[in-house]
């Protein structure tokens, strides 16, 4: 198994406001696709993420190696969340390749965005075609 991080930037240069913040839950759950390549012949699959953090934390969310349970991957991209509902966000960018002997029965990518203190996570589920 191996996973490469290839990006991993913010993407916004002004702050990110939701148009209607009122409808949005916090933290706001990764958005997510995900497909089968090979480069150099090797079957690799790409996760891209997207994800809009407290705008008030500069750090860069971090990645966690992928797990394989089952046929799922489970990705956790770690951040510090703040407990108040932000103001703005900023929208990162995250690019991931995955290889593993088994990478091929995959059919789903859960991903988490999980915060490190107090440590919660919210995710959401992206099927593989």
């Amino acid at each position: 198994m191996a996973f490469k991080v290839l990006q991993n930037s913010k993407i916004n240069t002004g702050d990110f406001i939701f148009s209607n913040p009122e409808t949005v839950i916090y933290p706001v759950t990764p958005l997510i696709s995900a497909s089968f390549y090979s480069p150099n012949g090797v079957l690799t699959l790409k996760i891209r993420a997207t994800l809009y953090i407290n705008s008030e934390d500069q750090n860069n969310p971090t990645v966690e190696e992928p797990t394989e349970l089952d046929n799922t991957l489970q990705m956790y991209f770690d951040y510090d969340f703040s407990e108040e509902t932000p103001e703005s966000c900023n929208v990162w960018y995250l690019e991931v390749d995955y290889t593993s002997e088994t990478v091929g029965d995959l059919i789903e990518v859960v991903s988490y965005l999980k915060d490190l203190d107090p440590e919660v996570s919210k995710g959401t589920k992206t099927k593989l075609s």
